[in-house]
């Protein structure tokens, strides 16, 4: 099941919005609990083992080695617990979201397995919400003499935690028995009640008896707490509680077991905790932490099934091998597919973006999300509707959830005339269309996901709930002044796009989610019975694919005709955003020579929308042979195999020696003076998004390597294989490597009808759709192609092949 390679860098799970990360080493890090990002917060919380034998006790954390850069700090090394004895080896591998480190030493006679996962269960979000981590510790005694082994873990009380701050006194534990579960929960006397990080965290032991405990360790001074917790434990295996407590407590639980020469134990420790007062976007990306008043509290949904960290726990404990194997099944749906090593790895890896601290629910069920992390606050706000545009993931994985963003986006986003405000704000209800700009390729492209996400999850009741907001936010880009005021098929007016600028005139890649957007309202219409507006999007979808292949393609790839407005009075009320603060120059009133357009260049995600509409079943009418000749023609002129020439005025995400794909690129010259802003960047959703359309196509090889230039890019010791940065950590935009999933076999999944349609390309090919699992077979035979559907969850489909 293991498929990503040796990883140094940490791997969150946990609940959405809340997450602890597992690091290579084995360590706990990044206890992201409090309602905000708190990268670099590592709480001194560990595991360690006492192994007493014929040749002696020796007593390790349950780590591995630290890396060299972990050596320096201001004042020594900054790693919590840098200086207790740990194993000497540690091998990482995962398959997420399941971890695992191999801990070794010649000293030790024992291999030690340390796993970590949270459940992740398609078309179960209450499930996969939970927020507890399964620690999971297998001791195997590879010596040939009986050993006594201890585990002890350790958590401190991190109620109250605030960045750059002592955590408060007045935190507590209490021990819980009850129905052979063993936990500690954390409490606060003094941490207000409606503070971000008021609530409770809590340690267990699920299938051991927990020989001792502590409450508390010792109040000491000068780093004794931890030398008499290490004397303690090391002496005997067992803990006592301290005389005096420290100001902050630290709650252990040891279990003990004996174990015959070649025997194995297995012991399950779980991680809980509960912090439910979450507060609206200003309060996470403006202010201290506890700015802010009680009616500012947006809260998060968990919060709502459970009132503290113990009845997570509780209702794990009870459901813990159902969410674990139907989690196995899902993660075995892609790795035993005939998707290519490096593939699996990028579809896998990057859906820990949904349990990052960039996504969360609020307290009535509503999904939402930042762009990325920053180390300590949210990154750009409001579930930005052209970022979303690019993932995959959240469609197939969790279509409640996908709904959950539909109506955000078109029922609190949407205003009157249609404009979709393309950053939602909070409240909802005052606030959706607070943002009052729309985004040309956001708007199209939730048009084009309100359509994937009906044909995924079969909503028809829902379809028709939200169609009369749709066809709207279809109608607006038809306005005096809009992008569409002629009606002729193709946007030429002021168009925000996800390169936050503003395009003046048509370009392929804002074309590409129009005609995507007309054939998804013109098959949404269609099914509602709006049969006149059907017609009239087709008729539209065509004349503009026609003039899209006949003026935009050059006979390479689809660029951008610059068509500037005669005055700023001519662009229509919201679809222009102004940065004056930013750059006096982006702020200026004169649009008639405007900055930062594409004009000839090559964009890698110039076919997006294109893309994703094929993976729904969509023909946008757009000439085939150009979309096979544009496509191959982003590797040829974007691809670069070094950086070391490579200039790049902004931000790097790949260098040196590393490969990967340009985002635009001027390969028949003609780049302007001050062109779009991020050219020279490389962004990985870019990357994914012309691999899924290149593997679309039957371009596997090509598209594969696309994947493992990304993915080599992030082997865990230059970058974070499961946090692929672009503005921010865990960027929304990474989980367009989701769509490779069903990309292979250009699998469209038609929830109403119980069909899966595929290419006939032989392999086993994964399909994922909410509560669907399995895979699709397809192999030769005398008589051509033959297909069969093998279910692992869900209800089964019929196979069409195409």
């Amino acid at each position: 099941m293991t498929v990503s390679r040796c990883a140094a860098s940490p791997c969150p799970w946990g609940a959405s919005a809340l997450s602890i990360s597992l690091g290579g080493r084995g360590q706990l890090m990044d206890w992201e609990l409090f309602n905000r990002p708190a990268k670099g917060f590592d709480p001194q919380s560990f595991f360690s083992i006492r192994v007493d034998g014929a040749q002696g006790t020796e007593t390790r954390v349950l780590e591995g080695p630290l890396d060299t850069i972990d050596y320096e700090g201001h004042l020594g090394s900054p790693v919590p617990v840098h200086g207790l004895p740990r194993f000497r080896t540690a091998g990482f591998a995962a398959a997420y979201p399941f971890g695992q480190v191999t801990l070794t030493d010649p000293d030790l006679p024992v291999v030690v397995t340390v796993g970590a996962f949270n459940p992740l269960v398609p078309g179960d979000p209450e499930a996969s919400g939970l927020p507890a981590l399964v620690y999971r510790v297998r001791v195997e005694n590879t010596s040939t003499a009986p050993l006594a082994v201890d585990l002890a873990g350790n958590l401190l009380a991190v109620v109250g935690h605030v960045p750059h701050a002592d955590l408060p006194e007045g935190n507590r534990f209490e021990r819980v028995d009850d129905e052979g579960l063993c936990l500690l929960v954390g409490r606060s006397t003094r941490v207000a009640d409606d503070a971000e990080a008021w609530g409770s965290p809590a340690l267990a032991v699920l299938d051991h008896l927990v020989s001792s405990s502590r409450l508390t360790w010792a109040r000491r001074t000068w780093g004794d707490s931890l030398l008499d917790y290490w004397d303690d434990f090391g002496a005997d295996g067992q803990l006592d509680e301290p005389h005096v407590a420290a100001r902050v407590p630290t709650g252990s639980l040891v279990v003990h077991d004996e174990l015959a020469p070649g025997e194995s134990a297995e012991v399950t420790f779980v991680i809980a905790w509960h912090f439910p007062n979450r507060r609206g976007w200003s309060h996470s990306f403006r202010g201290p932490p506890d700015f802010g008043h009680r009616d500012d509290i947006v809260g998060n949904h968990y919060a709502r099934l459970f009132t503290d960290a113990e009845g997570v726990v509780r209702h794990l404990a009870r459901r813990l091998d159902d969410y674990e194997s139907r989690t196995i099944a899902y993660v075995e749906t892609v790795t035993t597919s005939d998707l290519p090593r490096d593939v699996q790895d990028a579809v896998l890896s990057n859906v820990a973006v949904l349990k990052s601290t960039t996504c969360f629910r609020i307290a009535d069920g509503t999904f939402l999300a930042w762009e990325g992390s920053n180390q300590d606050h949210g990154s750009c706000h409001g579930s930005c509707t052209h970022v979303w545009n690019y993932q995959y993931a959240l469609e197939q994985l969790f279509p409640d959830l996908a709904w959950s963003m539909r109506e955000v986006e078109l029922l609190h986003s949407l205003d009157v005339r249609g404009l979709m405000s393309f950053r939602a704000g909070l409240p909802l209800a005052t606030e959706g269309t607070g943002w009052r700009i729309a985004a040309a390729d956001g708007q199209m492209g939730a048009l084009v996901r309100l359509h994937r996400t009906w044909v995924l999850s079969g909503g028809d009741a829902q379809l028709r709930r939200l169609w009369p907001q749709a066809r709207r936010a279809m109608e607006f880009a038809w306005i005096v002044g809009g992008w569409d005021a002629d009606q002729d098929g193709v946007m030429e007016r002021c168009q925000h796009n996800t390169m936050d600028v503003e395009l003046f005139g048509p370009s392929g890649v804002n074309q590409s989610w129009y005609l995507a957007a007309l054939a998804a309202c013109a098959d949404m219409a269609e099914s509602v019975g709006d049969t006149s507006f059907a017609q009239r999007c087709a008729d539209l979808g065509r004349r503009g694919a026609a003039t899209t292949d006949a003026e935009l393609f050059n006979g390479s790839y689809y660029q951008q005709t610059v068509l500037p407005p005669v005055s700023v009075e001519a662009i229509a009320d919201g679809l222009r955003i102004r940065y004056a603060d930013n750059d006096a120059d982006m702020g200026s009133d004169d649009v008639t020579d405007p900055d930062f357009q594409i004009g000839p260049g090559c964009t890698t995600d110039q076919l997006a929308g294109h893309v994703m509409g094929l993976l729904g079943g969509l023909v946008d009418g757009l000439d085939a042979r150009h979309v096979r000749t544009a496509m191959r023609s982003v590797v040829s002129h974007n691809h670069r195999d070094g950086f070391h020439t490579h200039v790049n005025h902004l931000r790097s995400y790949a260098l040196g020696s590393e490969r990967g794909l340009v985002n635009c690129t001027y390969p028949r010259g003609g780049r302007p003076l001050r062109p779009l802003p991020y050219c020279h960047e490389v962004w990985t959703g870019f990357e994914y998004t012309a691999a899924v359309g290149l593997a679309a196509l039957g371009e596997h090889e090509v598209a594969g390597r696309i994947v493992t230039d990304v993915r080599d890019r992030h082997d865990g010791r230059s970058r974070n294989p499961f946090n692929e940065v672009e503005c921010g950590n865990h960027y929304v935009r990474s989980m367009a490597s989701f769509g490779l999933a069903h990309a292979w076999s250009r699998a469209v999944v038609d929830a109403g009808r119980g069909v899966v349609v595929v290419d006939p390309v032989p392999g086993r090919w994964p399909v994922i759709a909410g509560g669907r699992l399995g895979h699709v077979e397809v192999s030769e035979s005398a008589a051509g192609p033959v297909a069969r559907y093998h279910r692992l969850l869900g209800n089964a489909l019929k196979v069409e092949i195409r």
